[in-house]
């Protein structure tokens, strides 16, 4: 598959992509431990780039595709905790940077503010529902797309302290001159 194409067709990680982000995930439970079968943590990252990539609930994870959605979301959860998916992020933004060259030239910052009834850590009354609690996204990308920087702030956070986070979290390191 060109590198390219993996852009706008990924389901299942592919192997260059996949050799990249396995050392990233820790050990999986070695074969012939007591307890349950292991799940392959290839399987479980395929299955959650399927939600991400369907936008489904966990419980709607094809089954005999993955695993059971209690297991993919366990691990996901264990991941989120120990920051496996920025650290992972970083990995692909440099091996996308390698392969098209992140466009330092052009980038869109853009933002957008969301309900967030169940609270949370990033969550603040928000200007546009009265009140109501919600959270305020930030997204930078390059002329492709590709996400470079995202926060995640209270909805009630002014844009301007917003972008200026956004700008200063970009997950590579930016070249020093632009050609």
């Amino acid at each position: 598959m060109s590198s390219k194409a993996w852009i706008l067709t990924i389901w299942h990680i592919p192997d260059d992509l996949w050799s990249l982000i396995a050392p990233i995930l820790g050990s999986e439970k070695a074969p012939g431990t007591r307890g349950r079968t292991p799940t392959s943590y290839r399987l479980v990252f395929d299955a959650i780039v399927y939600v991400l990539r369907t936008g489904c609930q966990w419980q709607a994870l094809p089954r005999l595709e993955y695993a059971p959605a209690s297991t993919i979301h366990g691990v996901y959860r264990k991941w989120v905790k120990a920051g496996v998916f920025e650290q992972a992020w970083q990995v692909l933004l440099q091996y996308y940077d390698q392969q098209l060259g992140i466009d330092w030239k052009w980038q869109s910052l853009d933002g957008a503010i969301t309900k967030a009834p169940l609270g949370g850590e990033a969550t603040g009354p928000s200007p546009v529902d009265r009140g109501k609690s919600g959270t305020k996204r930030s997204l930078l990308c390059d002329r492709r797309g590709a996400p470079l920087s995202l926060v995640v702030t209270a909805a009630n956070t002014h844009d301007k302290s917003v972008a200026l986070e956004t700008l200063d979290g970009i997950m590579v390191e930016r070249p020093e001159k632009l050609i």
